[in-house]
């Protein structure tokens, strides 16, 4: 009996296709054949140019800025392959836009969230894959199975490169709702002690640092947070570091999001080094001196070939 061909594809949408590039890389494949292309009108269509019958399929697509195109492309795409016979088909997301949408804190409000988990359950997803989700309970929007992966494995091992003592070293949470993301970033640095920067926000994308919760007089400070935005509230905390006493202050997160006017003020002196990593892609014009962008790929490659042979995801962790 031959041996059967390998039923592992990897697609890419056009959202971050040198990311989906080096994963592909890493599993030893070229990315599989897909055509996508917009109408006039903005519509879009793909088709899948080779067979994927019985294959296992991963489509790699950030819903990234355009946001609502990617997220559309990528339910589009889902529905190619579905109807042209996969197997299983897994969702690579290594940004989950609508992330930040996640629970009612006012009165008629949406949970966008949840309503994109539905869409891309409906659309036919059998399987996701996120990275750093905003918040935990995201997963449980979803009716289908989850691999939540975390970036701060890249994040730690690049800043256990810069071989600062571990003496001088305090980790900060930029807000009260990062304390857990930051606590448990603190104690795969050897434990190192943590800060709270507490803030106040008076709407969205705007923020008022109000004070300190910690010590970092003469230490090097490193805000750590799943995404950068406007970079509002991670530039007011790194001032009031500065203000009490920090000697360095980095910056660490996951997701590039980087809407205006952020790279101004990432870029305003008050950072040593800004370090986040290729979920998103930078491109040139958003990039300056102190920026600093890993990769996830051999990560999510990594997931991906555990999913494909079900073997376990959490030792990764």
């Amino acid at each position: 009996m031959p041996t059967p061909p390998n039923r592992l594809r990897i697609f890419s949408g056009t959202s971050n296709p040198a990311l989906a590039q080096e994963v592909a890389c890493y599993l030893g494949l070229d990315l599989s054949s897909i055509k996508i292309k917009r109408f006039a009108d903005g519509e879009i269509y793909v088709q899948v140019q080779e067979s994927i019958r019985g294959c296992d399929v991963f489509l790699v697509q950030p819903s990234c800025p355009p946001v609502n195109d990617h997220l559309m492309e990528l339910l589009v795409t889902i529905d190619a392959c579905k109807r042209a016979s996969a197997r299983s088909i897994t969702a690579v997301v290594p940004y989950f836009g609508y992330a930040r949408a996640d629970r009612k804190t006012h009165g008629r409000e949406s949970i966008a969230a949840k309503l994109t988990a539905n869409l891309l359950t409906e659309a036919g997803a059998d399987r996701v894959l996120a990275m750093d989700l905003h918040s935990g309970q995201c997963v449980g929007y979803f009716d289908i199975p989850v691999d939540h992966v975390y970036g701060d494995s890249v994040l730690l091992d690049y800043l256990a490169s810069k071989r600062i003592s571990t003496g001088d070293l305090v980790v900060v949470s930029p807000d009260v709702g990062g304390v857990a993301r930051a606590r448990a970033f603190a104690k795969k640095l050897n434990d190192a002690p943590l800060a709270i920067v507490d803030k106040r926000r008076s709407a969205h994308n705007v923020s008022e640092v109000m004070n300190l919760i910690g010590d970092v007089k003469d230490k090097v400070a490193v805000l750590v947070d799943d995404m950068i935005d406007t970079a509002g509230t991670i530039t007011n905390a790194a001032k009031v570091l500065h203000a009490e006493g920090a000697r360095e202050v980095y910056a660490c997160a996951t997701h590039a999001v980087f809407s205006p006017p952020a790279v101004e003020r990432l870029s305003s002196g008050v950072f040593q080094e800004v370090i986040v990593t290729n979920t998103i892609p930078v491109p040139q014009e958003k990039s300056f001196p102190e920026l600093t962008v890993l990769s996830v790929a051999n990560l999510l490659g990594e997931t991906i070939w555990r999913v494909y042979n079900s073997s376990s995801v959490q030792s990764l962790f």
